[in-house]
Parts: structure tokens; C-alpha cells; sequence
């Protein structure tokens, strides 16, 4: 039995897409503070559970008779308690003698300088501490959360950021979400850490001039200070969490924090990752 944490999240659903492809419905365990969200994953024969990570002992429920838990961290929230609630998950995967526990920490977690990775630190020592048999996958910057952008920027003619020529190199939700799968149907994972990166570097200049190709629309990139691409992305709405994530993002890709490339992703896809010009694409047809 096989249980996936934030079913309903862009990456759980996903996870338990390529599941499916890999194991019997049966096997599978859709975790989700909002089942009803989920109820199609029933039709197909998966489990659905409700569990709350601000509810320990619900996560103790959801885990019952599970033999691999895939924890996905928390979408948001301060960092203390963040943790906490990861250390509550922990806590019910060693209750429930739970076999092998998969956590999404982030790429290269022990020097990131995002401001997202001390929680994933802190995450992953907890694991450590607890001795619970552990795979840790340190999920690289979705390419999504760039591209999510574009048809927006193709509108205003320019795409904004604060990453300057920095290089990242992103990884696709969907081979993201493969991987996890992949992981979770192999044997002999515990102790392992996989840090899953895509396979090229690229910077938001080709990124501009990427989705100006398919488009045959003009887009540059547009370079901003901090402050400034703030109050751009307040301007336009975004949500205050949301925001800080996507600037310090960008201030620590200008710092080269992303720029490095493993092969764990590929490897474990047995191809390779996708490149951000079919994110792009993809994109542009939502």
C-alpha cells in the first residue's frame, strides 16, 4: 500500500497518475484535507483518505496499514510551522511502522540559498533523527513556475523577473511527479537521496526568446531590482506568499544557486528530462 499526501496538489495528482501506470488502484492511498476533491480517484479504485497535517492523529489514520508514505511538504505557511507539521507526518510514519517515507525536500537542500530550502533542512534532519526508513528527493525549481507566466508576458510584450543571466536547471512538474512514482515501486530505497535537476541550463532571456519562436510574438526579458518586480507581481494580483516565493526565487537563481545539472532525474526516467522549450509549448496550449 502506497500513500501519496496532498492528492489533490499539482504534483500529488500527478503522482498518482503515473502510480496508476506502475501498481493496481488498490494499492494506492489519496491523503487530502479535502477528499470530496478527489472523488474521481475512486471511480478508478484508489483508497481516498482524509488527513490534515495541523492534525496528528489524523495522519496516524490516513497511514494505517500502509507500507510506503510519498510526504510532500506543505504548500505554505511560516516556516516553524511548517516544520511542524512535517515532524507530525514523521511522527505518524514511525507510529505506523511505515516501511519506507519519501519526502520532496529541494534540489541540492544543504547550500540552496532559497529562502524555501531551511524548511526542507529541517525537514530532512527530522527524518534522520526519527530513524525512519527514508528516500529523500530533492525536487529541483519546476520549470512550470516560470512558464506559468508567459501568456501573460506575450500580452505585455515583456517578460519580468529579478534572475538577471542566472541559469537554472528546472525540472518539469510531470517528470517530477514520475520520478516519485518511479521511486516508490522500486525496492531498496531507504537511505537513498536523489537530487533531481533537469538535464540543461537555461536563463530567462532564452526563455523569452523561446516562447517569442513559437509564437512569432516579440518578448524580451526585462530585468527589475527586487522591490521593483515586487510590486510588479503585487500589481498583478499574486498572493503575498506567493510573491516572496517567486522573488527570492529569482534573486537566488541571479546567484547561480540553480545552476548545476545531476542526472539522477533521467536516470531514473530512463530518458531524458524534458526540455523547457516543450514546457513552453505545453504553456501555451492550457
Amino acid at each position: 500500500m502506497i500513500v501519496v499526501t496532498g492528492a489533490t496538489g499539482q504534483l500529488g495528482h500527478q503522482v498518482i497518475n503515473h502510480l496508476l501506470n506502475r501498481v493496481p488502484a488498490d494499492q494506492i492511498i489519496a491523503v487530502d484535507r479535502e477528499p470530496s476533491r478527489v472523488e474521481e480517484m475512486v471511480n478508478l479504485g484508489v483508497q481516498v483518505r482524509f488527513a490534515d497535517y495541523n492534525e496528528p492523529q489524523t495522519l496516524r489514520t490516513a497511514f494505517a496499514g500502509a507500507d510506503k508514505v510519498l510526504l510532500i511538504s506543505s504548500p505554505s505557511g511560516p516556516d516553524a510551522t511548517r516544520v511542524a507539521q512535517h515532524q507530525g507526518a514523521i511522527l505518524a510514519a514511525v507510529a505506523c511502522e511505515i516501511e519506507l517515507l519519501a519526502y520532496t525536500s529541494v534540489t541540492h537542500a544543504p547550500t540552496n540559498t532559497m529562502g524555501l530550502a531551511p524548511v526542507h533542512r529541517a525537514t530532512e534532519r527530522a527524518i534522520a533523527a526519527s530513524g525512519v526508513p527514508a528516500v529523500i528527493l530533492r525536487n529541483g525549481w519546476y520549470a512550470e513556475n516560470h512558464t506559468a507566466g508567459i501568456k501573460n508576458a506575450l500580452t505585455y510584450g515583456a517578460l519580468a523577473g529579478s534572475a538577471g543571466t542566472g541559469r537554472m536547471a528546472s525540472a518539469s512538474r510531470a517528470d517530477l511527479a514520475e520520478a516519485a512514482a518511479i521511486v516508490l515501486t522500486l525496492d531498496d530505497q531507504a537511505g537513498k537521496t536523489y537530487d533531481l535537476t533537469g538535464d540543461t541550463t537555461w536563463t530567462l532571456s532564452d526563455l523569452a526568446t523561446e516562447a517569442a519562436a513559437q509564437t512569432g510574438t516579440p518578448l524580451a526579458y526585462t530585468d527589475l531590482p527586487a522591490e521593483e518586480y515586487r510590486q510588479v507581481l503585487e500589481q498583478a494580483g499574486l498572493p503575498g506568499h506567493i510573491v516572496d516565493l517567486v522573488v527570492d526565487a529569482d534573486v537566488a537563481i541571479s546567484h547561480g544557486t540553480l545552476d548545476y545539472v545531476t542526472d539522477d532525474l533521467s536516470t531514473l526516467l530512463g530518458r531524458p528530462t524534458t526540455p523547457m522549450p516543450a514546457t513552453v509549448a505545453l504553456a501555451l496550449k492550457s
